[in-house]
């Protein structure tokens, strides 16, 4: 599956890319909050199963809407956990760690941190998850999904649409990465992904992307760890980096890669 080939409905803030594999359609739901997240719907035999929660009440009531006409079986909850507004009777999903990490860890010092600059528009309510799962395969919507662990969360393997989710990539816009051991974590999963062949890679907050993309973010890792070697702070880091990707997006996210590459 090429990962242009859909057909986008627009809504009246957001942007829904379906795309279809015959038996089994893949909604991507394209946000335009204030921060790109992106949701994915996969949808079977009129049922479906949501990978994460739009956290802007907007969405949420949007993203309902749409799927109205569908039997939602449930929704994973890995690295973004407010929006409870989202589905508030459906199945959540999370493994014990993601489920820490939204409420007591560094995910819910994201949320409390979202609130402080977003203000009532942002959903703080966190997911209250009803079926804690481990790795390995669940199968939701009739649909089998290949559970990873990961240090925050988990990750989402689809062997029926060949793709995988995982929480960042991008190709030309700036990730989280916390420091030389975390790029270095990265190149080496995103090498897996090239190494199986997935289609589609989707993440948190870009749209689907492709293994072309994975490669192109390998180099941009690999370079960050070049650029961080010959800095003395992180004002000098982030001025290299941006003169080095001037069009890349998500300035919010190299500040917060900064402070990890400079911490002290």
């Amino acid at each position: 599956m090429n990962k242009n080939t859909f057909t986008s409905v627009k809504l009246a803030k957001g942007e829904m890319n379906v795309y279809d594999f015959g038996t089994v359609k893949l909604h991507a739901y394209k946000t335009n909050d204030l921060i790109d997240d992106e949701v994915f719907v996969i949808e079977k035999n009129g049922k479906a199963a949501v990978i994460e929660s739009p956290c802007f009440f907007d969405n949420c009531a949007e993203l309902s809407e749409y799927l109205k006409d569908l039997e939602v079986d449930g929704i994973f909850v890995a690295y973004h956990g407010a929006g409870a507004s989202f589905m508030p009777d459906i199945p959540k999903y999370a493994t014990k760690n993601a489920k820490e990490y939204s409420e007591n860890g560094s995910g819910k010092t994201l949320i409390d941190n979202f609130t402080n600059a977003f203000g009532d528009v942002f959903d703080n309510s966190v997911h209250q998850i009803t079926d804690i799962i481990g790795e390995g395969k669940v199968t939701a919507a009739g649909i089998d999904f290949i559970i990873t662990q990961t240090a925050e969360a988990f990750d989402i393997e689809i062997p029926e649409i060949n793709a995988v989710y995982t929480h960042m990539l991008g190709h030309d816009c700036h990730s989280i990465v916390a420091g030389t051991g975390h790029a270095d974590a990265i190149v080496a999963q995103l090498k897996e992904y090239i190494k199986k062949g997935y289609d589609l890679i989707l993440t948190s907050h870009y749209t689907p992307e492709d293994l072309k993309d994975a490669e192109t973010k390998i180099g941009y890792l690999e370079n960050l760890k070049v650029i961080a070697a010959k800095c003395k702070n992180a004002d000098e880091f982030k001025s290299e980096v941006k003169n080095n990707y001037s069009d890349y997006s998500g300035d919010n996210y190299l500040d917060m890669t900064a402070g990890f590459f400079f911490a002290g």
